[in-house]
This record gives C-alpha cells, structure tokens and sequence, in this order.
C-alpha cells in the first residue's frame, strides 16, 4: 500500500500513522524524520537543507522532494510506504506526482482525517506534558490524578507554547490556506478517503482499514 495521510494539526494523524504503519508493515515517512536523519548522516542533501534551517528559512520545495525522492527510493519502501506532513502546498504535490510517475509508482490512497477547527483548539489548548519525562495529558480527555501532577513519575505538568490557543489557530489557519487545497487536488484523482477525526482512537482506525479494504 502506498498511502498519505491528510489532516490539519491536533486531528491524530500521528496516532494513526503508527497504527498503520504496523498492520501493513510500511514505514511512516515523515519529512521532519527525513531531514533530521540526513542532517545525523551528513548527507549532501542532509548538508545543504541544513544550510536554509541555520539561516532560519524554509527549505526550498526542490530539495524537500529531492530528500523524499531519496527516502522513496530505499529498499524498506518497496512494498510500500506511508507520507505524512507532505506535501504542504499544491506545488509540491504536483512535484511528488511526476517523481512517483518517474519511478513508475502511484499513490493508492490519500487518507483525510477531518476535525473541526473547535475541537482540534480544544485538543491542543487541554494538552499537558510533563517536564520531566514527557509524559502526555489532556485536562478532559486524559487528566492526571492528582492536578499538575505526572502520574508516571510525579513531575509538574506544564502547558507548551505551541499549544497556546493564539498559536494553534494560527497554525490551523496556515493549514487551512496552504494544505486544505491538496484535499480538492487528491479528490479530483479518485484516491482520497475522508475520516470523521472526531471519533474514538479504534474507531477511526477501524474506519481507515474499512475504507482501504474496501
């Protein structure tokens, strides 16, 4: 299965990655491992997106397709593999397209988790990490026992920056602009499958096999 997985920020797609990854044995390929695995390696193409980050820039559409072109390429990806966190923009899926068509493989289906911009600020806004071990909480969906307290090692909790409400909504706005066109893009092809993100962890998972199965 050559799978990618849409959705804004907060919708689970991490979650539901991993349990993909593991019923189809497909690695998750996501771009910020790709770049931090070729910055470790020393690669060129390592070298190079580490130049454009040092200067505090985005790296340039090219070489992000080069790197994922690269990562495509590897023996581990033969029998399949699952994208997350690209493309961003429509540029670059029309850029993924002809190098998939250049190594005579297509994307089979395009999953589009989709939440609602009120509860994905109510997910990210609720979150909780410990400082300690990283443990993760969420003051509705998964309190801790005791308030500010880490269950697993009694560290404090603490809210991060980037889940700030200002912040979310800004990243969900950016998504919302630059990434939601990819869904009329991928619906156009016939391969993409909208997830009601909404629902429980399985059930959402259990929907994704319906629809790849069926």
């Amino acid at each position: 299965m050559r799978l990618m997985l849409l959705g804004p920020p907060g919708a689970g797609k991490g979650t539901q990655a991993e349990s993909i990854s593991k019923q189809f044995n497909i690695p998750h390929i996501s771009t910020g491992d790709i770049f931090r695995q070729n910055i470790k390696n020393g690669t060129e193409l390592g070298h190079k997106a580490q130049e454009f980050m040092n200067k505090g820039l985005l790296v340039p559409d090219e070489l992000v397709v080069d790197l994922v072109k690269d990562r495509l390429s590897q023996e581990d990806c033969q029998n399949g593999f699952l994208i997350d966190g690209f493309p961003r923009t429509i540029p670059q899926a029309d850029a993924l397209d002809r190098e998939l068509n250049n190594m005579g493989i297509n994307l089979d289906r395009v999953i589009n988790i989709q939440v609602d911009r009120e509860i994905l600020i109510e997910r990210a806004v609720g979150r909780r990490v410990c400082k300690q071990c990283g443990a993760a909480y969420h003051i509705k969906f998964n309190p801790p026992k005791a308030e500010g307290i880490c269950d697993k090692c009694g560290g404090e909790l603490e809210q991060r920056k980037d889940d700030l409400e200002a912040t979310v909504a800004k990243r969900i706005e950016v998504y919302l602009e630059q990434t939601e066109p990819l869904i009329a893009y991928y619906s156009r092809k016939g391969i993409i499958q909208n997830i009601d993100g909404t629902q429980e962890i399985k059930t959402v998972f259990n929907s994704i096999l319906e629809g790849l199965r069926g």
